[in-house]
């Protein structure tokens, strides 16, 4: 038997001991946790104020170490690009030329690529860090707090700034302000607002269609948001529930064991596919409507 096999026979061993052990030990005993809310752990519970109408709290502070990260990380690259690159130089390369010919070149002309690739990009970068660190516990959690040498410290709690509605938003605003600009730039208003007709239309049904091509095109924006905020929030949530919260909130601790294992596979599913893959639907669907605002036919 190989040695991998022997580690993985070794671990299953040993979780199902424990497995017989909890239930021997601690038979279960239902009883619902009624002070237990999962809801409060996305709760932006202001710490101090910032001058002007601003809070601090965990949603600006991942917001900040998204930002810092983004522009860390990329001016570092620049400032140190050579013939023979590095790991990080080369994955930031690949993410750079990737984006560039087979996202943005491939839904609009190569004027508007490269006006338009540095937002696309930036996008892209900035909401791909944001989802990752969303996966780095950090102590914010301020409900439940604990104590260290005499002093009361945050809980650790993984957060993400995209798991709260107002930052997949505001990105969206982005989109959707600058494909309708230039829309209306490249075709005029009148123009622009008779490319949402599909061609060949013409008579009373412009009455219900039109409507409805106009609905569709503002439907845009709240697509982009909630498609980034309910996949990040669903997965935390998940994260959250099968690591213990089900077991704490059903009052059942020895649910806890069995879930475990799944809300590690969650976690590693979340922090390696679909932090990236929600970065990168985000972007093409960016170049994508502003291809398409530009585009001759419907």
């Amino acid at each position: 038997m190989s040695q991998r096999r022997k580690i993985a026979f070794g671990i299953l061993g040993a979780y199902v001991l424990g497995m017989i052990l909890i239930v021997v030990l601690f038979p279960p005993s239902r009883q619902d946790n009624e002070s237990f809310s999962p809801q409060n752990e996305f709760k932006l519970d202001p710490w101090f104020a910032l001058p002007g109408p601003f809070d601090l709290n965990k949603g600006v502070l991942y917001l900040f170490i998204a930002t810092a990260l983004t522009l860390g990380i990329m001016l570092y690259i620049s400032k140190r690009m050579v013939d023979r690159p590095n790991r990080v130089q080369t994955a930031v390369e690949w993410a750079y030329t990737g984006m560039r010919d087979k996202v943005v070149r491939d839904n609009m002309s190569d004027a508007m690529a490269k006006k338009w690739f540095p937002l696309v990009f930036t996008l892209f970068i900035f909401i791909w860090i944001s989802n990752l660190i969303g996966y780095l516990p950090l102590p914010v959690n301020t409900e439940h707090k604990v104590d260290v040498f005499g002093f009361s410290v945050p809980a650790f709690q993984i957060y993400a700034a995209t798991a709260n509605v107002s930052i997949p938003l505001v990105l969206a605003l982005i989109v959707f302000i600058s494909f309708n600009v230039e829309g209306v730039r490249a075709k005029g208003v009148w123009g622009y607002t008779k490319s949402l007709i599909p061609p060949g239309l013409s008579g009373p049904i412009l009455i219900m269609i039109f409507p409805l091509e106009l609905l569709s095109n503002f439907l845009r924006l709240i697509s982009l948001t909630v498609r980034l905020f309910a996949n990040i929030l669903a997965g935390h949530m998940l994260i959250q529930f099968m690591s213990g919260g089900l077991a704490v909130l059903l009052g059942l601790e020895v649910l806890a064991w069995f879930t475990l294992p799944a809300g590690v596979a969650i976690f590693i599913f979340e922090a390696t596919l679909v932090a990236g893959l929600q970065a990168f639907i985000f972007a093409i669907l960016t170049c994508i409507y502003l291809g398409s605002a530009v585009a001759k036919s419907h």
